[in-house]
Formats: structure tokens, C-alpha cells, sequence
């Protein structure tokens, strides 16, 4: 199950978490942002605790979604020691972040982390 954040706890949840936490900011009437969710919980099933994630309805949440200057949903943006390491926008399905995620949880390990995580932003160009 993902854990809901808002404003009132995202510093403690997200921000101050003791592991990497991938925010996924949704909004209720995005069909992508639906039909993405089933393979953002099968992702987390196989961190294995690596990774944390945690779900933001940006349309109650708009001081998150304008902080985080979001353009478009679902965006997801990875977290750690609350800083922000990648993230994910303009995703056209379930294929590409799939491939998206994968790409993500396999990059050796980056200097100063605790998982294997890329300092990256998606779409890739080109």
C-alpha cells in the first residue's frame, strides 16, 4: 500500500525520511495517473524496503505542486537526505516507466547514497 502525503507531514515523510522516497503527485480525474499506479506498487514490492513511496494529490496539495513546479501528471520526483536526485514527467504509460524505473533501480551505486539511485531527470532527450 502507498502512503498518502500532504503539506501538514510531507517534510517528516519525505524530506527527513531515512531512506529514498519517490513522491508520486497525482490528481483524481488524471487516467494516466490511475493507470500507472499498479506498476509504481509492483515496483515497490520488488525495493525491497530501498526505496519508499509515497503518493501526493497535488490538487489538494498546491503549495507541494507549485514548490515542486509541477507541469503535468503524474509526476514523480525522487527524494533523498531532501534533496531532490531525479524525476520523472510527460510519461506516455505503463511501458515507459517501466523502463523508467528499472533504469532507475539498476544504476550503480552514486557516491554518498545508500541504493543504487542516478542523479537524473526523465523524459530523456533525443
Amino acid at each position: 500500500m502507498v502512503a498518502t502525503v500532504n503539506e501538514n507531514n510531507f517534510s517528516q515523510e519525505v524530506l527527513h525520511a531515512s531512506q529514498p522516497t519517490l513522491v508520486n503527485f497525482w490528481a483524481p480525474w488524471c487516467g494516466l495517473c490511475h493507470l500507472i499506479m499498479p506498476t509504481l506498487t509492483s515496483f515497490q514490492q520488488n525495493w525491497d524496503q530501498e526505496i519508499k513511496l509515497v503518493s501526493v494529490n497535488a490538487d489538494n496539495n498546491f503549495k507541494l505542486a507549485n514548490t515542486y513546479r509541477l507541469k503535468s501528471l503524474p509526476t514523480l520526483i525522487l527524494f533523498d537526505q531532501g534533496k531532490v536526485v531525479s524525476r520523472i514527467e510527460e510519461l506516455k504509460g505503463r511501458d515507459e516507466l517501466s523502463r523508467i524505473l528499472e533504469q532507475l533501480i539498476s544504476r550503480p551505486l552514486v557516491e554518498g547514497f545508500k541504493t543504487r539511485l542516478p542523479v537524473m531527470v526523465f523524459p530523456p532527450q533525443g
